[in-house]
């Protein structure tokens, strides 16, 4: 792994600002895609990957900066803007980048629910997956040691390093990844049942955090915060139980009302 994968003069190109920014692009390019597909809302795609694509990376690190290091960001405040060196949480990003696109559906009077099952839950989990490439790269994101002669020995210069020093670590980012291309996967598949509106999405969610809460177990970069769970296990369990909730009364709404299709 590269965190530096070249220089311009004395400005370093880091691998996780490239990939991350690559992740973005692309998920917006998958979105577009969808959206041409399905035959609705593509010309919304490129505005919309730009403001999601930027509340994202605001959530993203302003949720890493308050849940996960505030031990630290608390002492160095200058840093917090220090979105290059690591340390984004894929839950903050997600959340805010959601909620700017709810508000742009709404300005453009287009249906969100039907907006996020066709386009945004695929091409979210998509980005999702690339980005922990970013992590990789970056050397963040890592799991604990294994206790073992088997797992990842990360550079001297990453954080993952300064941390455990030459012991292997569990490979939680890159299985997240690899998780996520499933979720991916199923999530196109789910799209071809009659489900009804809001599902695929809501599903979605469930889906990740159900992953995630049990990733936590293996990752190292951050300990517990309350009755020996994380706050992404909490966040998780939280989305687990209200996306259930949601995923029923949605499939009864549309039995109610008769408005259950393929792709609503």
């Amino acid at each position: 792994m590269h965190q530096y994968l070249f220089y311009i003069g004395d400005f370093p190109v880091r691998a996780y600002g490239l990939i991350l920014s690559l992740s973005i692009i692309l998920a917006t390019g998958a979105a577009y895609f969808f959206a041409k597909q399905d035959g609705r809302w593509h010309q919304h795609i490129p505005d919309m990957g730009i403001y999601c694509g930027l509340a994202g990376i605001v959530g993203a690190r302003l949720w890493d900066v308050f849940f996960f290091d505030w031990n630290y960001y608390q002492h160095h405040l200058l840093e917090i803007p220090f979105v290059w060196q690591g340390g984004m949480a894929i839950q903050g990003g997600v959340l805010l980048g959601v909620i700017a696109g709810v508000i742009y559906t709404k300005i453009h009077k287009i249906d969100t629910w039907a907006f996020a099952d066709i386009v945004a839950a695929p091409a979210i989990i998509m980005g999702q997956a690339i980005g922990r490439m970013a992590n990789l790269m970056n050397g963040d994101a890592f799991g604990h040691p294994t206790g073992g002669n088997f797992g990842i020995l990360y550079p001297s210069t990453t954080l993952a390093y300064q941390v455990y020093g030459n012991q292997p670590l569990w490979p939680a980012e890159v299985w997240e990844g690899q998780i996520d291309v499933i979720i991916f996967v199923l999530l196109l598949i789910f799209r071809t049942t009659n489900h009804a509106k809001g599902q695929v999405f809501i599903l979605y969610a469930i889906l990740y955090s159900t992953a995630r809460f049990f990733l936590e177990y293996l990752r190292g970069d951050y300990g517990t915060l309350i009755f020996g769970l994380k706050s992404a296990q909490l966040t998780s369990l939280t989305v687990i139980l209200i996306g259930i909730i949601l995923f029923i009364r949605q499939g009864r709404y549309a039995e109610r009302i008769g408005l259950r299709s393929k792709e609503n």
